[in-house]
């Protein structure tokens, strides 16, 4: 592998542009991406009066946002307390999530679920009637019952139809489906717009302000729970656009992806465990018997690498779930998941559920202010594609939905404010990286099986800097090649921005010599506040190349939590 490849750069743009040849939409606000945290800036930006247009790759309903089956954290119940979510956040958070995002996010819950249901989502409430309370359920790392959900298991899906309709009925927001946006333009240092692909053809948008929503990163590894369009292209366009970027060695893996040779994956929900479950081997024997005090209800990363431990030491490609201690029917209980399951003619009630960790959410990203704002003026960035830093080194469930209500209505709101500053225009053109005369071949479904591979083997649940090396010059060395064989399509840009990610991911795992939270190096077992605690950031050269800008240490966050 020639050495001057090794070390990935990764250039401005994708591809070059000609606005002289290409439409140009002007809007007010530009928003990427229409999950809940796309959705919620996107509504409050118009109702703040501004122009929106709202761009997503694929259809409406196809987001992280409507595969969510736990629900949204909020505190109700008489014996929990704001202080209490707090606390379980920042414990979770494993000493560097951020006390005062922390605090902001929870406290704006009530007012968030209150929201959407004027919205018209409807959330499984007790009993009947106006003064019907919510229903609440306790998930992984909650001291308390505060998960809001809908129809028992499908909550993300039924908040994307009512953020859809929202949408779609607003004078002030045009959406438009179908387009995939592939660069971000920064002129004199501002974010000012985008350029898309639909149909094979240009688009270009000049924005007073810009919002990236699209920040699902899962298609980079072999196990996922994420849909197939989760390629990180929130997180690639902010650093190529030159946003600083935070937190991107906490990968979450959930620990119990349905697991069936040659099915699709598909998530079994935490609140199957908050009911009773319990993860088992196949020989009977509890997995999370004396792992950790709170057995199978353990923070995410925790049972994740149990899960992997107990697979490795029985030489078993999963563990099981068991549901028989579930009080009541699971079939009502947890509807969607007993559809699928049937499909295998598996019967909750009955039969033990093959589950096994899958990529599941990025908690880094663009590192952003509590309003959404990046290190690039007129760039914001929300939910998935950011580190606000309230998820610290690993996110406390049901946290990430309240998250995207929650930032996505302030960035929303600032965009709109920032949205009149004076526009200097677009640029006529824009030059992509230098193209070979006889780009290679390349087969890149064959790449991407690669990269998703040695991902899962390097650069997941378990690390080394030996693999950690290794992986970020295969990245670099692909990522040469792919970019000179020429970005024509979007599936290829796709596979650059999920080349971008597993860079960002191997580089900060690199740099962090600890585990903490999602973040395991065999080679550095223990957690060094000494030394780490603190954020790691990553910055984009002017040659294209990553830097690494560890934050200032600072005392944990959980140190005063039991």
């Amino acid at each position: 592998m020639p050495s001057k490849n090794a070390t990935p750069r990764f250039p401005t743009l994708l591809a070059p542009f000609d606005l002289r040849r290409t439409p140009v939409l002007r809007t007010d606000v530009l928003v990427v991406g229409c999950g809940i945290a796309g959705a919620c800036a996107a509504l409050h930006a118009a109702n703040a009066g501004a122009e929106v247009l709202l761009l997503a790759k694929d259809a409406v309903d196809v987001t992280n946002t409507s595969w969510a089956q736990g629900g949204i954290a909020v505190v109700k119940l008489p014996e929990d307390s704001i202080a209490s979510h707090v606390a379980d956040t920042l414990k979770v958070g494993a000493g560097i999530a951020d006390p005062g995002i922390t605090r902001t996010v929870v406290q704006a819950a009530n007012e968030a679920v209150a929201w959407l249901e004027r919205l018209g989502a409807r959330f499984d409430r007790v009993g009947n009637g106006p003064t019907a309370a919510l229903q609440l359920s306790r998930e992984g790392g909650h001291s308390h019952a505060r998960v809001v959900h809908a129809n028992g298991d499908a909550t993300g899906r039924e908040i994307q139809r009512a953020l859809a309709a929202a949408l779609a009925n607003h004078p002030r927001i045009t959406l438009r489906p179908g387009v995939f946006v592939r660069d971000l333009i920064v002129t004199d240092g501002r974010c000012i717009g985008a350029v898309a692909m639909q149909d094979g053809a240009d688009l270009a948008v000049e924005a007073g302000a810009v919002v990236v929503a699209c920040g699902g990163t899962g298609q980079i590894y072999r196990e996922t729970t994420n849909p197939t369009g989760a390629s990180g292209d929130g997180q690639a366009l902010c650093f190529r656009a030159g946003a600083r970027m935070a937190d991107c060695e906490f990968v979450q893996f959930h620990p119990t992806t349905l697991y069936i040779a040659g099915a699709s994956r598909f998530l079994i929900s935490e609140v199957v465990r908050g009911a009773g479950a319990v993860l088992r081997d196949r020989t009977g024997e509890r997995v999370m018997r004396d792992v950790h005090p709170m057995a199978d209800l353990a923070p995410r990363d925790v049972v994740s690498r149990a899960i992997l431990d107990r697979m490795v030491a029985t030489n078993d490609t999963h563990v099981y779930l068991d549901l028989a201690a579930v009080q009541g029917d699971p079939h009502a209980l947890f509807p969607s998941i007993a559809r699928i399951c049937s499909t295998f003619d598996l019967d909750l009630a009955k039969d033990w559920i093959p589950v096994r960790p899958g990529a599941h959410y990025f908690v880094g990203g663009a590192a952003t202010d509590h309003d959404g704002r990046t290190s690039v003026p007129g760039l914001y960035a929300v939910g998935e594609a950011a580190a606000s830093g309230l998820h610290g080194a690993n996110r406390l469930a049901s946290n990430s939905l309240l998250e995207g209500a929650v930032v996505g209505r302030s960035a929303g709101v600032a965009a709109a404010a920032e949205a009149g500053a004076l526009r200097p225009g677009l640029p006529r053109q824009g030059q992509g990286p230098q193209l070979a005369d006889d780009p290679p071949r390349l087969l890149q479904d064959d790449l991407l099986y690669s990269l998703k591979s040695m991902m899962w083997r390097q650069v997941g649940l378990r690390r080394a800097a030996a693999g950690l090396g290794d992986a970020r010059d295969r990245i670099g060395f692909w990522h040469h090649y792919l970019v000179k064989a020429r970005l024509g399509t979007r599936a290829a840009c796709e596979l650059a921005n999920m080349l971008t990610v597993a860079a960002l991911v191997a580089e900060a795992s690199l740099a962090r010599e600890e585990s903490r939270g999602t973040h395991f190096r065999d080679d550095h077992p223990a957690r060094d506040d000494g030394r780490f605690c603190r954020r790691i950031f990553l910055e984009r050269l002017g040659d294209g190349a990553i830097r690494t800008a560890p934050g200032p240490l600072h005392a944990p966050t959980d140190a005063a939590i039991s």
